[in-house]
């Protein structure tokens, strides 16, 4: 790619995942009992997990007060959640007085890169990048900077996983878009 402009894959965040701590003891029997759309299988595992409609996302939620919301399509999406958890934890009795600590753990996004490609080939041709059919069906591609994994489909869909930022994402999509037209294969 000659100029810094030409660069436009369109990508999609599909998932955000945050975690919090919200700094109090929880009794998630009780929680299970009064809130809906929670449940709770402690012989199974250790949290509970609260899903809400709006925004549609699912948070585990642990005794500790250590929260970790998935499904979201945005960090604000993903705060408001954690948010509303709080303020309906408040309404039943719990004491919750600071503020969440929050942290964006990964963010996922989908692209497309409009080629076909030859995974068998591709595997040979780029580095930082495993590849093996029989057990996934796409190539692993490792970008070190920013530290992010791009799985590459043969269709020419793209999943990058490990972001901690739009321009993470970006970025990685970016600098496979480069390592992709080193190696002859034009992209858009």
């Amino acid at each position: 790619m000659s100029e810094e402009d030409n660069f436009h894959i369109e990508s999609k965040i599909v998932n955000v995942v945050v975690s919090a701590d919200i700094h109090a003891d929880l009794d998630l029997n009780t929680i299970t009992a009064r809130i809906e759309n929670t449940e709770f299988e402690p012989e199974q595992f250790p949290g509970l997990v609260y899903k809400l409609g709006e925004p549609k996302t699912s948070t585990l939620v642990f005794s500790t007060g250590k929260l970790i919301c998935t499904g979201a399509k945005s960090v604000s999406d993903a705060e408001r959640a954690i948010h509303i958890i709080i303020d309906n934890l408040r309404n039943i009795g719990f004491e919750i007085n600071q503020e969440p600590d929050l942290k964006l753990q990964n963010m996922v996004a989908t692209a497309n890169l409009d080629v076909e490609l030859d995974l068998e080939n591709l595997v040979f041709e780029l580095e930082n990048c495993e590849y093996e059919p029989e057990q996934f069906p796409g190539l692993v591609y490792r970008v070190k900077v920013p530290k992010v994994a791009i799985l590459i489909f043969n269709t020419g869909r793209i999943v990058c996983a490990g972001a901690k930022s739009k321009d993470d994402v970006d970025n990685g999509i970016k600098k496979l878009v480069e390592e992709l037209e080193d190696i002859g294969i034009e992209v858009r």
